[in-house]
């Protein structure tokens, strides 16, 4: 059902009725796709003085704005106000929240709604950016062709300099027998819902599935969460896995681990699915097994542009084998972040009208899952952390003060480092992606623990826990020989 927010955030993503422009004889850059890579792309060389199409198979905003972070983590806040009444208890007060599961839902395409703007056709333009509409593929080394839609055969042939492919990514759908003669659902539909699921089983146990099976449990749907692994999270720390596993099963997730679903039915109005344990069956399912790179009909080989399953080839400056053809964003990195997506487009930006040597090993790049706690990390962790060598400072939540205050001590501060200097880190915490950000700015700036001790941080805050993890690595420095020189030193003082 299409309501006023809807048709507000239509109006300025896909305006009804839009016409796309004469093309100019030829642009400095074309860019494919209006996610958060693409508009960055667009808005950063049109603001620069460049002449910039920008083509939009669909809605302007990407996955971002219209299908993920933004209402996705709408409806974690609602979720969380659930959470939170219901512990209340703990707090000293007494209240318990109900959810309304039409009113969250309404807020949520409000809220996305009251963001389109900034990535809407009308502010593109009034930035340069010549918008267009419809299906782009290459036509040649240095052109696009664009179909206007399936109503519409207008053809637009946009010549370029230089040109950016930034379509994104798409959900995966995992090859189990039966699944696609399923109504089942995924981040570009689930958002979609105006009456709650009853029960709701969430195939793929990543982030995507831990924040969802997590909300929709606090809003009262019986949730089934299965992962063909032994743990969630299977890319972050094994022990922050098992305090996200915790968590999901104190909120009501039944976690399915191990359990390959061999067999998907829709029966009666109902989801069936066979794994060697067992049967699952539930009224709603979402599909949450990662994502694929958005290449399909673009022509690739067309332009000379390499690429494999896992997305377009680009090499450390985000060039393609075609010179003339760069990309960021999703389709062509492992990182598909939209922190990530922007940070490229900027490397893309400079490299691609301005003769830079920007290169994307240079970023450091953060990442966060917005479950109850957080899970922040950047650089390395876990098992890859200890296979290089790296050596680990763990603060547990329960030794900062503000935690201890705030009941919420299930959760670490983890630094690697090696010899002082900062490599990486694992966060699980209320606002752990706050915090990860504090970490990924020091590595960014070559920073050591020793820098961290020195800091000064707010008190009573959780981020004390990263000077404690400076404080606890210029303790072991004090080796018993450094320990008996300081004392001949106090000795003779006296």
């Amino acid at each position: 059902m299409v309501d006023e927010h809807d048709r507000r955030l239509a109006a300025l993503v896909r305006p009804p009725g839009f016409r796309n422009p004469s093309p100019a004889p030829k642009y400095d850059l074309v860019v494919i796709g209006g996610g958060t890579a693409g508009l960055v792309c667009a808005a950063g060389a049109a603001g620069l003085g460049a002449r910039v199409a920008l083509v939009e198979r669909s809605r302007l905003g990407g996955d971002c704005l219209n299908t993920g972070c933004v209402p996705s983590k709408a409806l974690l806040r609602s979720a969380r106000v659930v959470a939170e009444s219901r512990f209340g208890a703990a707090l000293g007060v007494q209240s318990s929240a109900q959810a309304d599961f039409a009113a969250v839902m309404t807020r949520l395409r409000a809220r996305r709604a009251d963001l389109a703007p900034a990535d809407s056709a009308e502010r593109l333009s009034s930035l340069g950016v010549d918008v267009f509409f419809g299906s782009a593929s290459f036509s040649g080394r240095d052109s696009v062709t664009v179909v206007a839609g399936e109503k519409d055969s207008t053809r637009s042939q946009l010549h370029f300099r230089k040109a950016v492919i930034a379509t994104g990514s798409r959900p995966a759908v995992p090859k189990i027998p039966g699944l696609a003669d399923t109504p089942f659902l995924t981040n570009e539909s689930i958002f979609e819902l105006t009456a709650q699921p009853r029960e709701l089983v969430v195939i793929g146990a990543g982030p995507s599935g831990c924040e969802l099976a997590q909300a929709f449990a606090r809003l009262g749907t019986r949730v089934t969460l299965i992962e063909s692994g032994a743990f969630v999270l299977p890319r972050e720390d094994r022990d922050a896995a098992e305090l996200v596993q915790s968590r999901l099963r104190g909120d009501g997730v039944d976690l399915l681990l191990r359990a390959d679903i061999t067999k998907a039915r829709w029966v009666e109005g109902r989801f069936s699915l066979e794994y060697a344990g067992g049967t699952v069956s539930a009224d709603t399912a979402l599909v949450t097994s990662g994502r694929v790179p958005r290449v399909d009909d673009l022509h690739l080989d067309t332009a000379g542009v390499a690429g494999t399953e896992q997305g377009v080839t680009v090499d450390d400056r985000l060039r393609t084998s075609n010179p003339r053809v760069y990309a960021a964003g999703d389709v062509c990195s492992k990182y598909k972040f939209t922190h990530a997506a922007d940070a490229m487009a900027r490397i893309v930006v400079r490299n691609a009208l301005f003769f830079g040597r920007e290169r994307m090993s240079s970023l450091v790049i953060p990442w966060c899952t917005f479950t109850s706690p957080e899970v922040g990390r950047v650089g390395e962790a876990g098992d890859e952390a200890a296979a290089s060598g790296a050596e680990v400072i763990t603060i547990p939540l329960s030794s900062v003060d503000r935690a201890v205050v705030d009941e919420a001590t299930e959760g670490f501060v983890r630094i690697y480092h090696r010899q002082g200097r900062l490599v990486g880190a694992t966060i699980v915490a209320p606002d752990a992606g706050e915090l990860v950000s504090a970490v990924a700015l020091a590595m960014r700036l070559g920073g050591t623990l020793p820098d961290l001790s020195a800091a000064v941080f707010p008190y009573p805050t959780l981020s004390v826990a990263l000077r404690q993890a400076g404080d606890t690595y210029r303790r072991s420095t004090l080796t018993p020989r450094v320990r008996s020189v300081l004392q001949y030193y106090f000795q003779v003082l006296r």
